[in-house]
């Protein structure tokens, strides 16, 4: 899944990912918050609740020099509520079947710049919000992908 989103974020972006911004927002191992990185973004935040997650994530970053990754111990609802920065692209990978999604989507579309993107691991098909155009979904075994897009109007 990791590859296909990362397929489709280089098609969209023309293979431009310097200067974009990135929020991690359930970040676990952050494997999709340090690939965001390492293909140059400007800025990665990774999120995670656990501590001893984030520990592993500063770690992480410390071996891989990944300046432009900021890590956050932090629930992601709070984190996204009071932020005040915008991302080019929100990734949204939350705990399956505690309702996570519908918690976070609102605020983590609010995070959004215009034309931001929103990508999306759930358990279920995710229809479009409004504001937003589904780009892509796949499906691989019993998760569901989406990356969608918001409208500038919608921002």
């Amino acid at each position: 899944m990791r590859e296909t989103l990362f397929n489709w974020l280089n098609h969209l972006w023309a293979g431009e990912f310097a200067g974009k911004t990135v929020l991690d927002a359930f970040a676990g191992s952050g494997a999709l918050g340090f690939e965001a990185a390492s293909r140059g973004v400007a800025e990665a935040v990774l999120v995670e609740t656990d501590r001893k997650a984030t520990a592993s994530l500063e770690a992480l970053r410390a071996r891989l020099g990944a300046d432009n990754v900021s890590i956050v111990t932090g629930d992601a609802r709070t984190y996204l509520s009071r932020t005040a920065s915008r991302f080019d692209l929100v990734l949204l990978d939350p705990p399956f079947g505690q309702d996570w999604l519908n918690r976070v989507l609102p605020s983590a579309l609010r995070a959004l710049t215009n034309d931001g993107m929103l990508y999306i691991e759930a358990e279920a098909p995710v229809l479009a919000p409004p504001g937003t155009e589904l780009l892509r979904q796949d499906k691989a075994g019993a998760v569901h992908f989406q990356l969608l897009r918001a409208h500038p109007e919608a921002a």
